[in-house]
């Protein structure tokens, strides 16, 4: 165990990297509370944002792979400051973008410049800390990393009411441009490590050893629990919760973007707990399964309650009113912040040099499964309505867990 693991000199530069996290959330979630103005700003529909925006979770996917090789190789810090300055650059873009593929391509670059926003304060932490104190950091950094959805609920909201969306990138281009400054000043230089003797690996040769830590039968189960583990969050914070909430149950904006931030609260609330939980309790993998089948079981509860929906009927009611949305987003974003402890299995699996490897395998199924579930999701949607597919993500990740659980019974 490392002597910097509670000072301020370790504290410091990973809040600073979670920040990164921060920003990466608050564009991926930027499109719920806009998605109306935006698609039809740019002349697409709701369903062809969902196309188009999936396009960030697939090329922040493609960025697993050279991210975890650049990670272990090159250290954190000059990582950290070439993404940064992608995405300032590319959320600049954003707000001039003029049509679907601009809007596409820049979707592209902000993927590409955020793939590393979660990974670097984990694999600084991962590089420090002991596996035992890594689950506890891994959820502080979730939840900190978090505040970016926070952001893009009420505050959000009020820009897009009043400014047009353009201004919630230029925004998000001043806090990134913020962040860069932050990491130069506050992350120290990576220390080279010790190369072993002999030739040094290719870097090819290091990118195929991702994929076969991913492939692994020891993180096999983690990567297919992954896949849909992100989706659902994505799927009804980034983009059905605001058309769920505006279209169906017919609230404003505003009162959207305020039932989006009690969401989210829980999302940073629960990403703590999680951490705190996993010290106090362990049993990681029994936490994993329970709060993933919880968070589809609300989903499921959530569009029964709506019109049309069996509870509904049952209840001899049109649909649910908002609070009984507003409870069950609430369980929701408490259940499924038990993610993290993804990260903190994958680390205890895996010797540090290997670190940023193995969680970039992991992150890779996170958002690969975010940009094809989200994708599909789409048509979903236009063959069904908001509620078909949020049923789909659910039915998804319950799916994930069942192979979860089957894979990974010698790790209990």
């Amino acid at each position: 165990m490392n002597n910097r693991e509670g000072s301020a000199a370790f504290v410091a530069p990973l809040l600073v990297l979670a920040l990164g996290h921060m920003i990466s959330n608050l564009l991926r979630t930027l499109p719920a509370i806009s998605a109306d103005v935006l698609a039809r700003d740019i002349g697409t529909t709701p369903e062809g944002l969902a196309s188009l925006t999936g396009a960030y979770h697939l090329t922040f996917a493609m960025g697993q792979i050279p991210l975890g090789v650049a990670l272990d190789r090159f250290g954190v810090k000059p990582v950290a400051l070439t993404l940064m300055a992608v995405v300032t650059l590319a959320a600049a873009a954003s707000a001039m973008v003029g049509g679907p593929v601009g809007f596409l391509l820049t979707q592209v670059a902000l993927g590409l410049g955020s793939c590393g926003a979660l990974l670097c304060p984990m694999t600084l932490a991962a590089k420090i800390l002991s596996p035992a104190k890594f689950g506890l950091w891994s959820g502080l950094i979730q939840g900190t990393g978090n505040t970016g959805m926070l952001l893009s609920a009420s505050p959000l909201a009020w820009v897009v009411e009043n400014f047009g969306w353009r201004m919630g990138f230029w925004v998000a281009a001043g806090l990134a441009l913020l962040v860069a400054l932050l990491v130069a000043r506050l992350v120290p230089a990576p220390v080279p490590a010790a190369m072993p003797p002999g030739p040094r690996p290719s870097l090819l040769a290091e990118a195929r050893e991702v994929i076969r830590l991913g492939l692994s039968r020891r993180l096999r189960g983690l990567v297919l629990l992954a896949f849909a583990s992100f989706a659902v969050i994505m799927g009804l914070r980034g983009l059905w919760g605001g058309p769920w909430l505006m279209e169906i149950k017919g609230l404003s904006r505003i009162e959207a973007g305020n039932l989006l931030l009690l969401f989210t609260l829980a999302l940073i609330g629960g990403a703590m707990l999680s951490g705190m939980l996993d010290r106090i309790l362990g049993h990681r993998r029994l936490l994993l399964i329970l709060g993933h089948a919880g968070a589809s079981l609300c989903l499921l509860l959530l569009v029964a309650g709506g019109p049309g929906g069996w509870l509904s009927e049952i209840l001899g009611l049109p649909m649910l009113p908002a609070a009984y949305d507003a409870a069950l987003f609430l369980a929701f974003g408490l259940a499924i912040t038990v993610q993290p402890l993804a990260f903190a299995m994958t680390r205890a699996l895996v010797p540090p040099e290997q670190a940023g490897k193995a969680l970039s395998a992991v992150n890779l199924s996170f958002f690969l499964g975010t940009a094809v579930l989200q994708a599909a999701s789409g048509p979903v949607a236009a063959a069904g309505g908001i509620g078909a597919a949020l049923v789909f993500l659910a039915l998804a990740n319950l799916l994930c867990t069942g192979f979860f659980m089957v894979t990974t019974r010698r790790q209990a």
